[in-house]
């Protein structure tokens, strides 16, 4: 028996990266997990990782009435929605000067609207039941600022702050609401990062990678990550309520 055993989860973004990670995690501690992303076949094939049972949701997370079925969903095929992990997100880098409307919408669209869309289709649900966990995958960006990330770094700290919101709202109603704020991971999302470097500076690829690792000279492990999400979505996490849990190696030392 897992940690989770017997709960139900969904993970946004679980196609690939940290929410590939945390589905997997999730259903190796024993949760019934349902994975939603806009790209079926990334999410059918982690499905498939996940084991027998996991549920393959289509979702756009800026689409309110998409959150909603999905949501819907995992009520109906999985029993209830007790763990909901916002995992979906989007990055730009450029300078202020540069950043034009519809990517700012965007970003925000993404990182910001679309857990505040899949929260509120959950929360009902959660109270109605008197217990519930929400884990949203925020980033160090959250917490402080950068330079040419002005729009991820506004819908991260957007993020928190609804997340600490909402934990002191829901605190005596049996809901918990976190946020996991890692420093650079190793996936996708951060391999683009890289090569916009490359591409707006001219510094080889070992040169710009050296200036996104962790103080412990490395990227985080998006099981690194996952493993904190089953922390504080297992029953010894029901303590741990409007935090912002740094996974940075140090970065932060906050």
């Amino acid at each position: 028996m897992g940690v989770l055993d017997g709960k139900s989860a969904l993970i946004s973004g679980g196609g690939r990266g940290i929410g590939r990670a945390v589905a997997l995690a999730f259903a190796a501690e024993g949760a019934r997990v349902a994975v939603a992303a806009r790209t079926r076949r990334q999410v059918e094939a982690v499905a498939a990782e996940c084991g027998a049972g996991a549920l393959v949701l289509e979702l756009d997370v800026t689409d309110e009435a998409s959150c909603r079925c999905a949501v819907e969903a995992v009520e109906r095929e999985l029993g209830g929605l007790e763990v909901l992990v916002n995992s979906a997100g989007i990055g730009t880098s450029q300078k202020f000067t540069e950043l034009d409307a519809a990517t700012w919408r965007q970003v925000l669209a993404v990182n910001l609207d679309g857990p505040f869309h899949l929260i509120r289709a959950a929360v009902p649900g959660m109270l109605a039941r008197g217990s519930g966990t929400v884990i949203s995958i925020a980033s160090v960006a959250a917490r402080r600022g950068a330079p040419y990330v002005a729009a991820y770094t506004a819908s991260k700290h957007g993020l928190l702050g609804l997340t600490r919101a909402l934990a002191a709202e829901y605190a005596r109603s049996g809901l918990t609401f976190n946020c996991v704020c890692p420093g650079f991971v190793d996936t996708p999302m951060t391999e683009a990062t890289v090569a916009n470097i490359v591409a707006r500076t001219g510094r080889t690829r070992e040169q710009a990678l050296a200036t996104l690792v962790t103080p412990q000279g490395r990227l985080v492990r998006p099981e690194e990550v996952a493993a904190v999400c089953v922390l504080v979505a297992s029953d010894a996490g029901r303590a741990i309520n409007g935090a912002a849990i740094d996974v940075d190696g140090g970065q932060l030392q906050s």
